[in-house]
């Protein structure tokens, strides 16, 4: 082979780099987000370091042309505090994608998702209206019933796994999330012959936001509705959600149903940012004395578009059947925090 054709074929390798380069992007991002805490549960006092739901992942799109896309998502959740990996709904050990781990194709047609990914109708809803630490770390959201893991004391709810999903196009600001988890006779699910179902919409156009969110498997489901409205300096929104447990583990009992709610607010003056918000869950109707209500206080202080540093008070005010936050019935959770979050 002549030097001569060694450089012509090096430059059509470059050449064929340089195409693949401009057709498909790869973008790593993440989140690190840590507080130190003073918290009271029930009798016992700690100070300590939290994590709030850090993470890191990729994600990466190719264009097929014609107007097709391929991209993929792959998300790993770590302990901030200690540097261990933690998933969406339990630890783990090591680096994995419990978080996300997803492959889609998208177009005119709307998108197809295959993979690991949380309910929409979560994103829908109560996150949407966390705005102070994102329903992170200690002041999350007590009250919400989690479409992954939804019923309180009884579980039973979806998994992020093994999940077809399909999202809409923009339809005048409209779009539908709907999905299904397939349950593979999986033992770790409480319910393992049971596929979970997921629904979700979003309208948003200009300062009006609301949202819809619906999940179900087996015996379990919740519908919630959101809106949030923002006007000036100000932001208000809220949602409320309707939650039936039909499911109870041996030895135990249903839940029953249960209405909950929660308003939020923010005040936004130069990179400061006044928040407050507070939930009220209604009793279970086959569990005495579970009511229960939250409230925070909270200041950030956005030093770019990316790192802020941040203080809140928040406290749950358990019933004596209650035990949100604690896991002791009838025990009250408060936590005085000052934190930092930088977003890469």
């Amino acid at each position: 082979m002549t030097k001569m054709t060694r450089i012509a074929l090096a430059a059509l390798a470059v050449m064929g780099a340089t195409t693949a380069i401009a057709q498909s992007s790869v973008t790593l991002y993440g989140r690190i987000n840590t507080t130190v805490e003073r918290q009271k549960s029930g009798n016992q006092t700690v100070t300590g370091m939290q994590n709030n739901a850090s993470r890191w992942g990729i994600r990466g799109t190719e264009d097929l042309g014609g107007g097709l896309k391929a991209g993929f998502t792959l998300e790993s959740g770590f302990n901030s505090d200690t540097g261990t990996g933690s998933g969406w709904t339990h630890p783990t050990t090591g680096m994995s994608f419990a978080r996300q781990s997803e492959v889609n194709l998208s177009g005119g047609f709307g998108m197809v998702r295959l993979g690991n990914f949380v309910p929409e109708s979560y994103y829908a809803t109560a996150d949407y209206v966390s705005m102070h630490n994102h329903d992170t770390g200690s002041s999350s959201d007590a009250f919400y019933d989690d479409p992954v893991w939804f019923g309180g004391v009884n579980g039973g709810g979806l998994s992020t796994r093994n999940k077809i999903g399909y999202r809409t196009p923009s339809m005048g600001g409209v779009t539908v999330d709907a999905a299904i988890s397939l349950a593979e006779k999986d033992p770790a699910l409480f319910q393992k012959n049971k596929n979970g179902y997921d629904l979700a919409a979003n309208y948003n156009t200009g300062p009006v936001h609301l949202g819809a969110g619906y999940s179900k498997v087996g015996d379990n489901w919740q519908a919630a509705f959101r809106g949030l409205y923002t006007f000036g300096q100000f932001t208000v929104g809220g949602y409320y959600q309707r939650s039936h447990v039909g499911f109870a583990l041996p030895g135990q009992v249903a839940a029953g149903n249960r209405n909950n709610f929660r308003l939020s607010a923010m005040y936004a003056l130069g990179a400061s940012e006044f928040h407050a918000n507070v939930g009220r869950a209604n009793k279970w109707s086959n569990i005495a004395d579970s009511a229960a209500t939250q409230y925070t206080l909270g200041y950030n202080y956005n030093l770019s578009k990316r790192t802020k540093v941040y203080g809140y008070y928040t406290k749950v005010n358990n019933s004596k059947g209650a035990a949100y936050m604690t896991g002791t019935a009838g025990a009250d959770f408060s936590s005085f925090a000052l934190g930092v979050r930088h977003n890469f």
